[in-house]
């Protein structure tokens, strides 16, 4: 008796981490599913994101779903440019949904998303989901939210499958050019506060570095982020600049004379310089952050002439600025 008691404990302590916001899809259960997965490397058992993916596809399937690929969220979550070459091979493929698989080093999360068909890829951040506090109640709850709907995916994978995007499959209307745009002396330089309505980043709210922040947190970092902008632009940007907090149209920024966007990105090194064209050095693997300027008449991506990524975004913004007076 004692025993039984004190497994129901256990699992009454394990289920109050599991939790479910919004209503899943109806699409999840007649329609191809992409899953993007990101996993904390400090997180113990020590997992690849292909380990994860192995771990998760089972209930995925269990619950109805149609999982036909899976890829790393970091890598697509890049750039807005990225993004959208993404997006255009998921179009072909005809897929319906995106599955965000997020493991930190105290919890496992699974979300559903319509996918949006353009590179924004989901359409928000407030999505079904639930978490567990590790990969087996997560992937146990999942698997159970199907139970009483009946699904048209029949024909699944046994096993995930991981695709490769060629380049010939994603080729982005918007290029990167390595050199430096002309007229920002006579054109405003829209900077974009990271978190707000008007950042368009919504896959990296579910990177494992990101996901669960307190509202509290974000406001914090979104006043020292603006703070420290300003101390960098202060030595280093003579021109007018226009702080972005809510979402506009391309159209209505160049109406407000706001041609210019200044784009900040942060992964891999190696995959960000072969996500702008660029041949990586031999030791690309650490984590930096890398500037850029959109102009938004002509849809170029300029990143300078010389390469100045840092995983110091102070020291990547400097760098940067220093560059656009070459």
């Amino acid at each position: 008796m004692k025993y039984n008691a004190l497994l129901i404990f256990i699992l009454l302590a394990n289920l109050r981490f599991v939790s479910a916001q919004g209503g899943l899809p109806k699409s999840f259960f007649d329609g191809k599913s992409v899953v993007l997965v990101s996993t904390d490397p400090g997180s113990r058992p020590l997992m690849t994101w292909k380990e994860v993916a192995d771990s998760v596809h089972n209930s995925l399937v269990q619950a109805g779903g149609d999982p036909v690929a899976y890829f790393e969220l970091e890598k697509i979550a890049l750039s807005e440019a990225v993004q959208l070459d993404y997006a255009k091979s998921f179009q072909q493929r005809l897929v319906k949904n995106i599955v965000l698989v997020t493991r930190q080093k105290n919890q496992m999360s699974i979300h559903v998303a319509p996918f949006t068909g353009n590179g924004q890829i989901i359409p928000s951040t407030t999505l079904f989901g639930v978490t567990g506090e590790n990969i087996g109640i997560a992937t146990a709850q999942f698997g159970k939210v199907g139970e009483n709907q009946s699904s048209h995916n029949l024909l699944v994978l046994d096993v995930p499958e991981y695709l490769a995007i060629s380049t010939s499959e994603a080729s982005s209307s918007q290029k990167f050019l390595a050199k430096n745009p002309l007229n920002l002396d006579v054109f405003k330089l829209g900077i974009i506060i990271e978190g707000s309505s008007a950042e368009t980043g919504l896959l990296s709210y579910f990177r494992y570095d990101m996901y669960g922040k307190s509202q509290e947190a974000i406001l914090a970092a979104q006043a020292a982020q603006k703070s420290g902008i300003e101390q960098v632009l202060k030595q280093e940007y003579p021109y007018q600049v226009e702080w972005l907090t809510e979402a506009k149209s391309e159209q209505e920024l160049i109406r407000e004379k706001i041609q210019f966007l200044l784009v900040k990105v942060e992964g891999r090194e190696a995959d960000l310089m072969r996500s702008m064209g660029l041949v990586p050095t031999s030791d690309a693997s650490r984590i930096v952050v890398k500037y850029y300027i959109k102009l938004l008449v002509r849809n170029e991506l300029y990143i300078g002439p010389e390469w100045d990524a840092d995983p110091d975004w102070r020291v990547a913004l400097k760098n940067f600025l220093v560059n656009l007076k070459k």
